[in-house]
């Protein structure tokens, strides 16, 4: 499969899906069922350090996220395929924290995994982006394939079993 059939597939996928991937801002959205009762109440997760890792895409590339990570370097001097998985990164990795944060274990490993899983299909997305390898590339493809069904799956099973 070609490039452009890979886009045009998860173009497909993303809007035919009830998982809503990316939001205007760019941020991953969770659905909603991982949200509204995660097991922190009315916690304002920004104490969590949510706030300063959701902002701060451009630019400095969440510069509080990668001192969280112990990673202090110049994103900027780095290659443009590290810069787009760090930035990726940045935004699936708080999600797939806030959604494990569920009291129910089914719904926080729905939850978390469904984050998870976009952080796969956006690494794999950069690599076809910017890889040149057949094998990884074809790997890359496949990895889109399973992920997004499994997201399907997960997201399907929280919309009937989830409160």
């Amino acid at each position: 499969m070609n490039f452009a059939n890979t886009a045009l597939m998860a173009a497909l996928a993303a809007t035919t899906l009830s998982v809503p991937a990316l939001a205007q801002g760019g941020e991953f959205q969770l659905p909603e069922q991982c949200t509204s009762s995660t097991g922190m109440g009315n916690m304002d997760r920004s104490s969590m350090g949510h706030g300063s890792m959701h902002g701060n895409q451009d630019g400095g590339m969440g510069s509080a996220m990668m001192g969280m990570m112990g990673m202090d370097m110049n994103l900027e001097a780095m290659p443009k395929h590290v810069q787009e998985n760090m930035a990726k990164m940045m935004i699936t990795m708080p999600a797939m924290h806030e959604g494990m944060m569920n009291e129910d274990a089914d719904v926080a490993f729905a939850c978390g995994m469904i984050a998870h899983h976009q952080g796969a299909i956006d690494m794999a997305q950069v690599l076809l982006d910017h890889g040149d390898d057949p094998q990884m590339r074809t790997l890359a493809e496949e990895i889109i394939d399973a992920q997004v069904a499994e997201i399907e799956q997960m997201t399907t099973w929280l919309a009937e079993n989830a409160n």
